[in-house]
């Protein structure tokens, strides 16, 4: 059996590669537990030195790393760029913060001297998706391996270029030998990988079926793990904002990486009163947008990632229109060859609906009308999922109120859900749980330990 780099806007296959067999997992996880000890013992200033390495790299191969992501999984070549920066400032929030977020704390208890310590837990076991092939594994690695913790990854199948362009990355910037390794595997063997003693811990990004797969196996094995799952973001406009630049920032929010996003926005929840306007503005907007190679500039509308992807939102769509939706402009596949899809609105989307009960991963905007900003925060939140929402207006204060009342983990006033390193970063309900970014993510897979002296 071999993975498949298949280049998603001509579906020609790019190279193959072997998956590996047991053997070859196990002489790894060898080779990664040894070099993890060594790891653990280095100071922060020598694991900072070497995580700047790493940003500096992506800067000076940016154009390089870029081109290998729009090759392997389609994504716009300018986001591309843009996500290979990211991982350069990760890399550098991490180098830098690192030691303040793990220092010693000291507490005052019945004891001469009591003190909280942060200490490595192991081999962490990152479990990555195909959305944004660097930036995801980077914003776990960095954090748990400036911890002191090693790290081995098992990437999305059809990304395998990725992959290996990561190990050899880590490589180039002089980290020690093994401490990082990409495992050649598909999602059956990774369930053994889990099981590993020699794993301490686990790290996903996926669906939430791929989730409750995960947490299964490492409970099982009382094994810590964080899930990064799929979302179903509310963007709630209300009748205060300004539609022009809020359908130009709408049109951002859904076609982000073609809408292949966890906390892209899904459902935009509409006050009647600009529903029609608001919806006007959003067709004019995708009407002007081009299909074409994702490599020029030009080009708006780029592949999906595969073309499976691309049926499974197609059938999403039309069982939308058969319950009642009504489509305003795409709802088709498009192009002569590869993975494209039409950008799509679907206006009139109620719950019960697959545009509102399901995670749309792919460029389908669901509108979703309401008499008021309370029916708003109430739809919002009738949803399986938890991962960001936004809210849009100009009473900044109403703003804060509201996103306070969205059940999510990120909620953005007047701004495009994201994630920053200074942030924390995760979800609640089917989004999943635990924090990625800031102080929290790097506390995640530590021994966060108490020390106590008389």
């Amino acid at each position: 059996m071999s993975m498949q780099s298949i280049n998603p806007a001509t579906g020609q296959i790019i190279q193959s590669f072997p998956i590996w067999q047991a053997v070859e997992i196990n002489a790894v996880l060898k080779q990664v537990e040894s070099a993890q000890t060594e790891w653990a013992s280095l100071g922060f200033a020598q694991r900072s030195g070497l995580m700047r390495n790493l940003a500096q790299l992506f800067r000076q191969r940016s154009e390089e790393y870029a081109n290998l992501i729009t090759e392997e999984m389609g994504k716009l070549l300018k986001e591309a760029r843009a996500e290979i920066e990211k991982c350069a400032l990760g890399c550098e929030h991490y180098a830098n913060q690192a030691e303040s977020y793990l220092r010693d704390e000291i507490i005052a208890s019945d004891a001469s001297r009591s003190l909280v310590v942060y200490q490595p837990l192991g081999i962490v076991l990152c479990i990555m998706p195909w959305n944004f092939p660097f930036w995801q594994l980077i914003r776990a690695a960095a954090p748990a391996m400036m911890a002191g913790n090693a790290v081995v990854l098992k990437h999305a199948s059809n990304v395998p270029r990725c992959a290996l362009a990561l190990e050899d990355a880590f490589h180039q910037a002089g980290f020690p030998e093994h401490v990082f390794r990409t495992l050649m595997i598909g999602a059956e063997q990774a369930q053994a990988v889990i099981a590993d003693r020699r794993i301490a811990a686990v790290t996903l990004t996926g669906s939430s079926a791929a989730g409750r797969k995960v947490a299964a196996i490492a409970g099982q094995h009382l094994k810590k793990c964080v899930l990064e799952l799929g979302g179903s973001d509310p963007f709630i406009v209300l009748d205060d904002a300004d539609i022009e630049s809020t359908a130009k920032q709408a049109l951002v929010a859904r076609l982000q990486n073609m809408g292949q996003s966890c906390i892209a926005a899904k459902r935009f929840i509409l006050i009647d009163t600009i529903a029609d306007a608001f919806v006007a503005q959003l067709k004019m907007l995708f009407s002007q947008l081009q299909i074409g190679d994702p490599k020029h500039m030009d080009t708006g509308i780029a592949p999906m990632a595969r073309e499976d992807l691309r049926t499974e939102l197609h059938a999403q769509v039309e069982r939308s229109l058969a319950s009642g939706a009504k489509l305003v402009f795409g709802g088709n596949v498009i192009g002569a060859q590869g993975a494209y899809y039409a950008p799509t609105i679907l206006d009139q989307v109620q719950p019960g609906m697959a545009a509102f009960d399901e995670e749309l991963f792919g460029p389908v905007v669901a509108i979703v009308r309401v008499k008021n900003a309370e029916e708003a925060i109430q739809l919002a939140n009738r949803t399986q999922f938890g991962l960001g929402g936004s809210v849009w207006t100009r009473d900044t204060m109403l703003g804060e109120a509201l996103a306070r009342q969205i059940h999510a983990g990120s909620t953005f006033v007047n701004g495009i859900v994201k994630s920053d390193p200074r942030l924390p970063f995760g979800g609640i309900k089917e989004s999943g749980y635990g924090r990625e970014l800031s102080y929290h993510g790097i506390r995640e897979f530590v021994n966060i330990k108490t020390v106590w002296i008389k």
